[in-house]
Formats: C-alpha cells, sequence, structure tokens
C-alpha cells in the first residue's frame, strides 16, 4: 500500500507543467545616439546587421521617448520610472565636482530583481553620482564596472581639458587615449586612469560575457549602457577608419559588432528564449559635432532639445516566443515605462513604496494593443517644464534668453518634423494643454523627492 502511495505522488509530481525559469532581462542604453542611427530605424550609412537581428526577433518602438534630453536624468528615469524631476535630478548633467546623486532609498529596477532573486550588473557609464555612497553597489547592483559620468570628463575636479578638436582627436586614437582623465572603477574602487576608451566598448562586453556566462543557470538583470557614441569617438585598432568623416559610423558599427558578440553568447549558452533583450539609447544626437554625432532625420533638431530629435529615440526590444518577431508599434512610449514593463513581463509584481510616474507597456510588446500612455511631460535640459505631448498633439513653450516662451503646437500624426507651428490656428488646443501640463508638474513639484546628497535632507 505504502509502495503504491509513493508511486502515485511520484506520477502526479511528473504530471505537473515544467515551469519556465524566470527571464534574464539586458538593457543595452548607448550615450548620445541619433533616432536614425541603426539600418533598422533608417540609416542609410550605418550598417547594423547584429542590432537590427533583436528587431527581427521582436519589436521596434517608433515613438518612445525619454525624460529628459541630457545624460543624468534620462538615466534616473529609467532606473526610477520617475520624471527626472521626481527624484531631485532634472537640473543638467552630475559633474566630477558634484556631490549628489540617485538617492539610494529610491527602488530602482535592479533593486526589486534582486529582491526577486536575481543576479544583478551594471557594466558602463553610470552618472547618477560618482561618490561611493551613489555608485551602482547602493542602487541594487551586485557588481560595476565602468566610468562614472561622460567620457569627456575628468578626475578628480574636471579642470583638465583636452583642447584637440574632434577630427584631431580621431586622427590619433593612441595620444587621444590620454587626452581625457577619465576614470575607470571596479565595484567602488577606481583602477585605471585614464581609462583605455579605444577599447572600452569592447572591455564592457568582455565584462557582460563573463557576467552572463557565471549567471547561466538563474535570472540576471544586466544594465549596460555604453559610454559612447558620447563624444570624444574612439574605437580599437582593428575597427578603425582613419576618415574623420567615417568617425560616427565606426563607433556604431563598432557598438553593435560588441552586441553581436553578446547575442552569441546567449545562443551558444541555450538562453537566448530565456531573455528579454533591450537596446535604445539615452537622448538624442549632439548635432555640434557634426560627423562625430549623429542624425535624428527625419526628427528636429537633438540633443539638449525639447524638439522630436532630443528625446525620441530608437527602441528594440525582443523576447523570442513571448513577443512576436518583426513587429512595429507607433504607439506612445518612454524609458520611464521600463521598470513597470519589465516587472510584468517577469511576473514579479511591483508595488512601489513611492509614487511613479511609469506604466506598463508591456501590452503593446506582447498583444498589438493600444498604449496606456496618452501624455508625456517636456522638461528642458535644465529641468525647466517646456510643453507636453497629450495623443498626437504636443504643445512647447521654449524660452529664449530674451523672450518669454512663445507657443508652438504641432500635429505629430501629420507633421514629425515639427515644421508647421499649429498654435495660432488652434488657441483653445494651446489653452488646453498648457493648463493640463500646469496640474501634471504641480503635482510632481509638490511631492518631488530630494536627489542624495542634497543639504538639509529630511
Amino acid at each position: 500500500m505504502k509502495t503504491s502511495l509513493r508511486c502515485l505522488a511520484l506520477w502526479a509530481l511528473l504530471a505537473l507543467p515544467t515551469l519556465a525559469r524566470d527571464p534574464n532581462v539586458i538593457v543595452i542604453f548607448t550615450d548620445d545616439q541619433g533616432y536614425s542611427d541603426l539600418s533598422c530605424f533608417g540609416s542609410e550609412t550605418i550598417k547594423t546587421p547584429n542590432i537590427d537581428s533583436i528587431a527581427e526577433k521582436g519589436i521596434r518602438l517608433t515613438d518612445f521617448h525619454v525624460p529628459s534630453p541630457v545624460c543624468s536624468p534620462s538615466r534616473a528615469g529609467l532606473l526610477t520610472a520617475c520624471y527626472p524631476k521626481r527624484v531631485g535630478l532634472h537640473r543638467h548633467v552630475l559633474f566630477p565636482s558634484s556631490t549628489t546623486g540617485l538617492d539610494p532609498q529610491e527602488l530602482t529596477i535592479a533593486d526589486h530583481l534582486k529582491a526577486n532573486g536575481y543576479a544583478t550588473a551594471c557594466i558602463g557609464k553610470w552618472h547618477l553620482g560618482h561618490l561611493p555612497e551613489f555608485l551602482p553597489r547602493t542602487q541594487g547592483f551586485d557588481s560595476y564596472f565602468g566610468i562614472p559620468y561622460s567620457n569627456d570628463m575628468n578626475h578628480p575636479d574636471n579642470k583638465r581639458k583636452s583642447k584637440l578638436k574632434s577630427d584631431e582627436l580621431w586622427a590619433d586614437q593612441k595620444t587621444a587615449t590620454t587626452a581625457w582623465n577619465t576614470p575607470l572603477i571596479r565595484n567602488e574602487e577606481i583602477i585605471e586612469v585614464p581609462v583605455d576608451q579605444q577599447t572600452i566598448t569592447r572591455r564592457y562586453t568582455d565584462e557582460a560575457i563573463k557576467f552572463i556566462t557565471s549567471n547561466k543557470d538563474r535570472p540576471f538583470f544586466l544594465y549596460l549602457p555604453h559610454s559612447m557614441p558620447h563624444i570624444p569617438l574612439y574605437v580599437p585598432d582593428d575597427a578603425y577608419d582613419p576618415d574623420p568623416a567615417n568617425a560616427y559610423k565606426c563607433v556604431i558599427e563598432h557598438i553593435d559588432a560588441e552586441t553581436g558578440r553578446l547575442t552569441k553568447t546567449l545562443k551558444d549558452l541555450d538562453i537566448e528564449k530565456d531573455t528579454i533583450l533591450i537596446y535604445t539609447t539615452d537622448n538624442g544626437p549632439w548635432l555640434q559635432f557634426k560627423n562625430h554625432g549623429g542624425s535624428a532625420k527625419p526628427l528636429r533638431a537633438g540633443k539638449g532639445t525639447t524638439y522630436e530629435g532630443g528625446q525620441r529615440v530608437p527602441f528594440i526590444i525582443s523576447w523570442p516566443g513571448h513577443i512576436p518577431a518583426g513587429g512595429k508599434s507607433d504607439e506612445l512610449a518612454s524609458s520611464i515605462d521600463l521598470f513597470p514593463t519589465i516587472a510584468a513581463l517577469t511576473g514579479k509584481p511591483l508595488t512601489p513604496p513611492k509614487k511613479i510616474d511609469g506604466m506598463d507597456i508591456s501590452p503593446i510588446l506582447t498583444k498589438d494593443a493600444k498604449s496606456p500612455r496618452h501624455e508625456f511631460i517636456h522638461y528642458s535640459s535644465q529641468g525647466e517644464l517646456e510643453g507636453l505631448r497629450q495623443d498626437d498633439w504636443k504643445l512647447l513653450l521654449r524660452r529664449t534668453k530674451d523672450k518669454k516662451a512663445q507657443p508652438e503646437l504641432y500635429d505629430l500624426s501629420k507633421d514629425i518634423s515639427e515644421s508647421n507651428n499649429l498654435a495660432a490656428s488652434h488657441p483653445e488646443k494651446v489653452a488646453t494643454l498648457r493648463k493640463r501640463m500646469t496640474e501634471l508638474d504641480a503635482e510632481i513639484t509638490n511631492n518631488a523627492r530630494p536627489a542624495g546628497g542634497t543639504p538639509n535632507r529630511k
């Protein structure tokens, strides 16, 4: 009788469906890459077959926005699901002299996934506070390898500035590696000054592959924010074209090749189907650097502006078997939506202890549904309220030095290049959007939380 019961119990266990493992999550996040700087987003000069392959296996979002047109605020928004103003990091970027950073009390994607059993790593440019109390291991990451701020910033006080022009730096890559005194950090220790920027993209990938391989049998979260194509631009000798006209192209194609190494690792380890893979960037291209900057065509302007070229960026996500292959969605979404979306996709319910602004956009990825996001606030690079997107309408009140804010109104369904200002012919729409953006900003302002290290914190 006991033997029969044991056999019955064993049969019952074997009859249970095999539960799939929790999916891995990888976010590849470049710096200053333009909307059209990938083949799959329309580039006719830059070839990105490996990144295009991610798009072929997943979905492209063509109306995807970052919450700031500059680095630090955008990164804060990505990790916390908040408009940067809500977490006190909206006023431009952090520098080596800055004493503040992302408050470790804020809940990040890494915090959430680590609490749910994930191994976590940040490999690349951090730019959310260089002091030890703000570095990634205080923000939910098990390990960190990368530079603490932009690759044109210098340790320890940012006073040493290269006087060489971009083309001159590109022409002499070996000498250029010492033109900036940017540090490389492992966990909290500086291990190289200046970092060899010629090889850094490849070394980030080496570290990423080691992390993936070491954690192939458990769920992991890898945040891989590349330092480039933020200027100055560098590539290894085997990816180098001495013609400065091709500098930007070389860098993006090198990032693509390294992305290929990473995706090959997922295939070789047989975990590609278990991995949510995201590719996007922090803001639009730095157009003033011409051949060292990218392109946002057909969008208007670029980095530092609240025009589409400054905040609309390429976005790709794949998860074989869960996100249909070869998809494209024109639905409105933002990087502040990634945290709740990742929580939903991984089946790890998110109950944030403090208010966030992100929304779960997983239905538009898996079911071709409408986006829950109908509004998006535009803040300037200095954190000033400048506009509101509501469905297809966009209002901007961009301030200039000597003038009051002049309204600009665009219907993005017909005018993605923001070339036809409709403010004069639609005063009622201007008034409605102005009122609404003020209301939304007032709530954020009244409930904003200070950045870490802010004097007189409560």
